[in-house]
Formats: C-alpha cells, structure tokens, sequence
C-alpha cells in the first residue's frame, strides 16, 4: 500500500513538480518510515496502533472494577479527586506511577458510578493544579462557575444503532452546519432538536452530507469550536453522546453521511480545562517557547514530530470514527499545521514554498499517517483538507507521492466572489476570469467548491445577500416590492451559487442558512454583545414565509441540488464552450447538461447561438422562474434543436449550434434528451 506504485503520475498530471521529485520521495519515505516505527517492524496495519484511548481514561475492567490511567511523565504525584471523594486528595486515591510516564488506579465498583463528576491533581516538581484528564470522553460544565468536570459515562441503556453507514459519496454535497446554533430561539439548540426539526430540512434540499462543526469540547462557545480543550469529549452543551448517537443514526438512515469538523491544529491555551503545561511541562504535547504558541490565534501548537503527540491524535482520529459512527473528517487549520509560520501573510506564488525549510515535515507525515488509517478503518471514509496554500500533493493519492486526501476546500473561490461582488462593477465582471478561477485546480486533487461557507458569515465580514442587498434586506424582501437592488442581488445569489455547484471540483458545500441568503451575520454572545444570542441563530421562517423572498432562493437551492444528483453531473468534468467578454455570456456543458449564464446587467439576447453537441434540449432549470423569486422571461415547455451551420475556417466543415433566448442576469440548464 505505502509503495508509490504510480511514482511517474504526480508529475505527468504537473510537470512542474519534476525538479521537486527528490524531495517528493524523501517526503513518501518519511510517512513509510513512521509507519513502520508504529508498526514496530512487524507489519499489520496502522489503525491497530491507534489504541491509546482504550487504555487511558476511564474503563471497566472484565471483573466490573474501575481502571483509570494518564500519561503524565514530570508528574511527581497524581490524585483522582471527584464526587466519590469528597474532592478531596487522599491516599486511597493516589495514582501508582507504572513506567514511561503512565499512572494508574484500579477502584472497587461500588465507588463510582455513572454521572459522578471528576478532576485530576497533579504534582510536578514546583508546583501543582486541578486538570482535566486527557483522554476523557465526556466533559460537563458547572452553569454558576462555569469551570469543566470530567463526568464518569457509563449509561446502563447504551445506544443501539439501527442503519448502515450510507456509503461511498463520490461527489459529496456537503451542509455545513452547527448544532448550537441552528434553532431559530435565542439559545444553545441541542443534538435532538438538530435531529428533529433542521435534518429534515437538510433531506429535503438534497444534501447527502452534513459537515458539523464543533463537536470537540471548547470552553468559550464563541470560538466556534475551534479552541478545543478536550479533544475525545463531545461538547456537553448540545446533549449526551447518545443523544449525539441518535442523530448520526437518523442522518444515516436519511442516506446522509456525516463528516465531523476535526480540530488537530492547535489546542486551547486554557490550562485547567485543556492539554497545555497539563503536567507543569510546557512541551508535553506541544513545542518548547515561542513555536509552541499560535501568534495569531492565542492556541497551542502541537509538536507533531513527538510520537507521543502523534500517537494522540492518531487514536483520536479512530475513536470518532467508531465511537460515533462517524463517515469522515474535515481536517481544520491544515496550512496553520504544515508551515512553520503558519501561512500567516504568505503568498503561496512559487512551489518551492511547498518543499523547502518552512514546512513542518512532521505535520505533512501526521496527516498522511491519519488518512491511512481513517481510510484503513472506513475505505468510503471522506477525508477533506482546509489549506488554502495549494500545496501540490495534498490530496493526491498516497501511492502516487501524495499526501492521501479525498478533497481539498477550495477556498478561493468564494475570496474572489467576494472581491468580484466588491470591487468591480457589473460590466467589469469577466466570464473568462470567473470561469478560470472557478476550474482553477490541480489534475491530481479534487476539490469541495463553495460561494461562501461560515467564515464569511461571521461578524466582521459579510455573506454573498449581505454584499448584494446590505440594508434592503431589512426593508425590501416581501415578494410585493419592487426594488432593482433587491432583484439584483437576488439574481446574481442565484448566478453565483449554480456557477460554483455547476464547475466544482469534485464536491460542494454550503453553510447552513445560506441557502436561502439568510440575512445578518453570525455573532456569538459574548461581552460585548451583552451575551445575546440574537445573531447565533437560524431565522428559518424567513424562508418558510410565502410573502418573503427568501422562500424563492432555499426553492432554487433545493431545485439546483436534485438536478446535479438527479442527472450523475458531477461525474463528468465541465468543458467550456462559450465565453463571450463582450455581451457577458459564460456557457459550460457537463455530462449532458449544458448551463447559460448570462451575467450581462441590461442585455437580454434571442436567439443566442453557441456550439453544442447534436440533438434535442429541454430546459431542466431556470434561475429567472417566477417559483425562484425570478421574472419568469423564459418559456420552459420549448423545445431547442441543433443545427447544422458552416464552420469557420479553410476547408468547409459543419457545426452544430444551439440557439437559445438568454434574458439579463439569469441561467438556464439544457438537458440532451435525444
């Protein structure tokens, strides 16, 4: 598995990598070796390795005891302090160091049961504070103090899966989403509530993968996740992992998969909630000094050259998977990993940034080291990367030089969306350029595709309606306004989403909500907000209101996403056929749809002719209908043939073309049918 069987097709996909080769290879032989020192040498496979979360932690033993182990080499002297206890440090409770750092208790039954809240105390030399274990799998937190508990979980009706894992998504259609707030109540929602009321909203739009957010204990609720403390314990504040259980079952037997947003980047700062100086040590898990510390986001950095920090997040990995029944990760914070400088105000304009001494060889082996074994675990597992620096191999196959990711997030996309819609006026848009930028991608990789996800609904930047409407979304949305900012915004969020779906790479993804433009932003409580939960939800009767616009948009969404499943479009790659500068036409065909986009602001054209394939068309989608908020210019029921024309050029040849009517600021799908 880990030889390069197709060594020669990295560089036939981009010849530019041939005076990279060596260090491609000297990259491969750095993940073999690691496998074979997890290995031992002796062969198997990776994931069997991944064990540390089966001994360390709370466990039953076979003769219904308690052990509990931690890792924790400058510990001088460890406690278990909870309920059981009194919270108090006593001899009955000490730990027993037993080699290379582990500590270990074993406890009679009767002394603690299920629901009993827990801590450590740690000694080192110099000093001594309450931790939090590192391997605990469920974390709650006290509502007055607001400190985190470890709690013991050992539910007598343990949850009982009832369906299948849905199976491989070749061209997955990913709904970004977040438990906490996708209740339309100003509050925290709950995986029961998610599970009832917003997954069948996610069936309904088509969506076959739901990519949750964090899932991943965090302290602060408004870090939206990414500053995990507790990396094996669920996030207590949107239920119990049966609850959690419940909801992975019921997406699965909707033939939704789901893909958990993993947090491997960094960790917390927080010493009594998280990993960091967890035994007074400052690089136990993460670098010594100033590496060890994110400049820009206030975290910890993981050391992933130490085989006990791999090891770590290796087993990490294995217990979403099975624990949860999970289907796959979206690997968060990946160039903040794989640079030594995190990415952070770097133009990723030349490849040898991609090989040469900025790049933390070991977080690329811990990345390939965890797509083998998720993949070894789960062969139809997704495994998507979030790097925005292109580094060339990263979701290329592993046999072929790579670093073994399914997908990588195309991020630019919706960075140029933004700067197109903000920088340039309606006639200095460029199909040429938009079609570029939205194919833009290695051969050797596929890429997830979007116009927006939740980084641009966050306070601070704007999504796609808010840069289209600003303020009118307030005031001009009911259906009986007559606004041309309004129809222009609602045209181009139609344009653009079908545009980016249509050209993806592989797979697409949107963010909850931003289906049907919903409007604002995203702003957890926090002080300077006074704690409201105002803008930390989902306003979902906005598009359940027939008066209101935002029904037309969450009606097309839902019409663009039936029409890629329903005709396998995203099997085919698209092929360009007409890009017109001057009256602003870009069409593509893929499969056997053909999609018009005609991005002019006042020029409507009958009778457009282009190249296409020879046959008859009927018109399988319309952004202008009147059902998607449009002006309803065209006439669905026509019927379009090719015919034959002369050719341009030296000798006489023949063409088919396709004559359509393409109105202002709208799309059409065609479809071959004979």
């Amino acid at each position: 598995m880990m030889n390069m069987k197709n060594s020669e097709w990295i560089y036939k996909t981009d010849p530019y990598l041939m005076p990279y080769k060596e260090a491609i290879e000297a990259r491969h032989q750095r993940i073999c070796d690691a496998v074979e020192r997890f290995l031992g040498g002796g062969g198997g496979r990776l994931s069997d390795c991944a064990v540390n979360h089966l001994y360390y932690g709370m466990h039953r033993t076979e003769d219904g005891s308690w052990v509990f182990r931690e890792w924790a080499p400058n510990a001088t002297r460890i406690y278990l302090i909870g309920d059981f206890n009194g919270w108090k440090r006593t001899g009955g409770y000490s730990l027993t160091p037993v080699g290379n750092g582990n500590w270990e208790i074993v406890i009679p039954d009767f002394f603690i049961h299920h629901g009993d809240l827990y801590k450590l105390y740690i000694e080192w030399p110099g000093g001594g504070a309450e931790r939090l274990p590192a391997y605990a799998v469920r974390t709650v937190q006290d509502e007055e103090t607001k400190a985190f508990c470890a709690q013991v979980w050992d539910p007598s009706d343990r949850y009982r899966w009832k369906n299948e894992r849905p199976g491989r998504k070749q061209n997955p259609l990913i709904y970004e989403c977040h438990i906490g707030m996708s209740s339309e109540d100003e509050k925290v929602s709950s995986f029961l509530e998610f599970k009832d009321t917003v997954l069948p909203r996610i069936a309904a739009l088509g969506y076959d993968v739901i990519q949750i957010m964090a899932l991943q204990e965090h302290p602060y609720y408004g870090s939206f996740g990414y500053q995990v403390s507790n990396f094996f314990a669920l996030s207590s504040r949107f239920g119990t992992p049966e609850e959690f259980k419940q909801l992975v079952d019921a997406a699965h037997g909707l033939g939704i998969s789901v893909v958990m947003d993993i947090v491997h980047s960094h960790s917390v700062l927080n010493e009594a909630e998280g990993l960091s100086m967890f035994d007074g040590r400052e690089d136990l898990y993460f670098h010594q000094g100033p590496q060890g510390y994110h400049p820009a986001w206030g975290s910890r950095c993981f050391d992933y050259g130490k085989d006990s920090t791999v090891a770590f997040l290796l087993s990490n990995c294995k217990f979403w998977l099975e624990e949860y029944n999970l289907d796959g990760f979206r690997f968060d914070g990946v160039t903040s990993m794989i640079y030594w400088d995190h990415g952070l105000e770097k133009d990723f304009g030349d490849y040898a940034l991609y090989f040469d001494e900025g790049v933390d060889e070991s977080a690329v082996t811990y990345l390939a080291l965890a797509n083998i074994l998720i993949h070894e675990l789960l062969p139809d597992a997704i495994t998507i990367a979030e790097d925005v620096s292109g580094m060339a191999g990263l979701a290329a196959p592993l046999d072929c030089g790579g670093v073994g990711f399914d997908f990588r997030m195309a991020m630019g996309i919706a960075d140029h969306w933004i700067k197109w819609i903000k920088e340039r006026t309606d006639e200095q848009w460029s199909p040429g350029e938009i079609w570029y930028e939205l194919t833009n991608k290695r051969a050797d990789e596929r890429t997830v595709s979007y116009a927006e996800c939740h980084d641009q609904a966050l306070v601070g930047d704007q999504t796609l309606i808010f840069r289209l409407l600003d303020s009118r979304m307030y005031t001009a949305m009911g259906k009986d306004s007559d606004d041309v900012v309004v129809d222009r915004g609602i045209a181009l969020h139609k344009m653009i989403r079908l545009m980016t779906l249509a050209s993806c790479g592989g797979g697409y993804l949107n963010f909850m909500g931003n289906e049907f433009g919903h409007p604002e932003w995203i702003d957890f409580p926090r002080q300077g907000n006074d704690w409201s939960f105002k803008y930390a939800r989902r306003q979902w009767s906005l598009q359940d209101n027939p008066d209101l616009r935002y029904q037309g948009l969450g009606l097309f969404d839902a019409a663009m996403i039936s029409l890629v499943k329903e005709y396998s479009l995203l099997e085919d790659a698209p092929e360009l056929l007409v890009s017109d500068e001057e009256k602003k036409v870009l069409i593509f065909r893929r499969k056997g749809c053909i999609f018009a986009f005609n991005l002019n602001s006042t020029g409507s054209f009958t009778d457009y002719e282009f190249p296409a394939p020879a046959g008859e068309y009927v018109v399988v989608l319309d952004s202008d209908a009147s059902e998607f908020g449009g002006f309803g210019r065209n006439d669905g029921s026509v019927h379009h043939f090719t015919k034959r024309v002369a050719g341009q050029g030296d000798e006489v040849s023949y063409d088919d073309v396709l004559s359509v009517y393409l109105p202002c600021r709208s799309a059409v799908v065609l479809n071959l049918v004979l």
